[in-house]
């Protein structure tokens, strides 16, 4: 098993969360973040006076996949969410040992 995480811009996230869906994936944790990468922000405007603005507005989307379709999920998330622009965010792949349903007691890949 393979966890992925991909870091979004939000206006890509509804796109993204519907294609995984398409993808079959089902079970996703989603959480707002903030950071920045090699753009470090941006400087904007507000009411006269400049501001540096360097934590931006991102998605984390977490998932666990089995092995063989690990790549076909990177491969779903990279072409939903790239505008091909500084910023379109990362994704993370590593491998998961061990997964337990908490309701039921099943372990592996039966679990996710």
């Amino acid at each position: 098993m393979k966890m992925v995480m991909a870091i979004l811009r939000p206006d890509k996230f509804e796109e993204t969360k519907q294609a995984l869906q398409n993808l079959g994936i089902s079970g996703m944790t989603v959480s707002e973040v903030q950071g920045h990468g090699r753009q470090k922000g941006h400087t904007e405007v507000y009411r006269g006076s400049e501001h540096q603005v360097d934590l931006l507005p991102k998605i984390k989307l977490e998932t666990v996949v089995t092995d063989d379709s690990v790549d076909q999920v990177v491969d779903v998330i990279c072409s939903v969410a790239q505008t091909e622009k500084i910023g379109d965010g990362k994704i993370f792949v590593w491998t998961i040992d061990e997964a337990i349903r908490v309701s039921t007691g099943e372990q592996g890949e039966v679990a996710v």
